[in-house]
């Protein structure tokens, strides 16, 4: 789960981490009152969506006046930003951020994520801070600096050396930055975060770090114990059908593709999806659901398949262990009806009761075309969906 940079930097100022003061603002008379309260003669208003590039879009901007700041949140609410991270569609802007402009001597990147391949903590910097440094990890990958933390031992001071030293910092700065990581340590593992980015993470004029972005994402799996962090949740920020999916407890991840799949199971799924291109097809989403579903789950997961409008087929593959098949085909068949289903749709069940499955969905009177296995699963259901785009 995302949160927005305001957000961030929340729970970041919660943790002792310093960053800008700065307040949100829905309209042009709140953002007024929030640079008044700041005070000084520059503010920045920055657009407050769940994607990076925001600068490079127009999405932050500097105001030397109170007219200004008003001028810009009025440019900015409700405008589209089209950045590298939102794809063509953009990110309609709904809220801004008005925070008290920095004296900036040098800008720094730094994050902590949960690296999978070590299974640890690892903090990674460059000096080359700001809003190239996607360009910096690609052309020059040897100015990414890793410093990963050991769970057993826990962060130690030279980690915080590593990391000023391979950063250039002067002398002065490294005591500083040893409070900054150790803070944001415990900001990551006390909040359940499985990646957190400060870029830039500025050197002021006076020689002060301060978090002048902020990015978090957290593990979904710990919301239950972050009922702070899940209040942060911004659905207009989610994609509807990830969100429609979660009221019903589905596993779902929208793709490009235009074949549908609904699998229980996530290795199954990752499976399916995998043969689908190998047929030539292209998958329009991962969903599993679960080992357990009943039939009303299955209809919605049905209906919330065909609510992408470029699904043109549909493949179905239940391995039925805990899960009947027979309820599987009950909910295929209810969905079908209730959407008067128009696309290809083809089936392979496995496991129990898978007979009563089969006899149940070849008596329903609907155009489903049956598999034996997987590969003529997807063999069929991409051969459908090309016959009936080339009809």
């Amino acid at each position: 789960m995302n949160i927005h940079e305001y957000q961030a930097k929340i729970v970041l100022k919660k943790y002792g981490v310093p960053v800008p003061r700065g307040h949100v603002a829905y309209s042009p008379a709140e953002a007024e009152k929030a640079a008044n309260e700041l005070g000084g003669k520059l503010w920045v208003v920055k657009a407050q969506i769940h994607a990076g590039g925001r600068g490079k879009a127009g999405g932050v901007k500097l105001a030397k006046s109170i007219d200004e700041v008003k001028k810009l949140t009025q440019e900015m609410i409700g405008m589209t930003l089209i950045t590298h991270q939102t794809g063509p569609e953009g990110r309609v802007v709904k809220r801004v951020y008005i925070e008290e402009g920095s004296s900036i001597a040098k800008e720094i990147y730094l994050s902590v994520v949960l690296d999978r391949a070590t299974s640890r903590v690892t903090f990674m910097a460059s000096a080359e801070g700001g809003m190239d440094i996607e360009e910096v990890a690609a052309q020059h990958p040897e100015k990414i600096i890793m410093v990963d933390v050991d769970p057993a031992a826990g962060l130690q001071a030279f980690h915080a050396r590593k990391l000023a030293f391979g950063l250039g910092l002067a002398a002065e700065l490294h005591g500083e930055l040893a409070k900054f990581v150790a803070k944001l340590y415990d900001c990551f593992l006390a909040t359940d975060a499985m990646q957190v980015e400060i870029n830039p993470l500025v050197i002021t004029a006076d020689n002060k770090l301060v978090a002048l972005d902020a990015k978090f994402n957290f593990d979904e799996n710990a919301l239950y114990r972050q009922p702070e962090v899940a209040e942060m949740r911004d659905p207009d920020e989610e994609d509807p059908l990830e969100n429609k999916a979660a009221e019903f407890g589905l596993a779902y991840i929208k793709m490009d593709g235009n074949i549908g799949c609904m699998v229980n199971g996530a290795g199954l799924a990752m499976s399916t999806m995998d043969i689908i291109k190998l047929c030539g097809g292209t998958p329009a989403n991962f969903l599993d659901v679960g080992g357990g579903a009943t039939k009303e789950k299955v209809t919605e997961a049905f209906k919330l398949i065909m609510s992408d409008p470029n699904v043109e087929g549909i493949l179905v593959n239940i391995f039925g262990g805990i899960m009947r098949c027979d309820v599987i085909a009950e909910g295929i068949i209810t969905a079908a009806r209730e959407i008067s289903l128009n696309v290809p749709l083809v089936v392979r069940l496995e496991g129990t009761n898978v007979e009563l499955g089969k006899k149940m969905m070849a008596s329903s009177g609907l155009a489903i075309t049956p598999a034996d296995n997987l590969e003529d699963a997807a063999q069929k259901i991409v051969s459908a969906v090309k016959r009936a785009k080339a009809a």
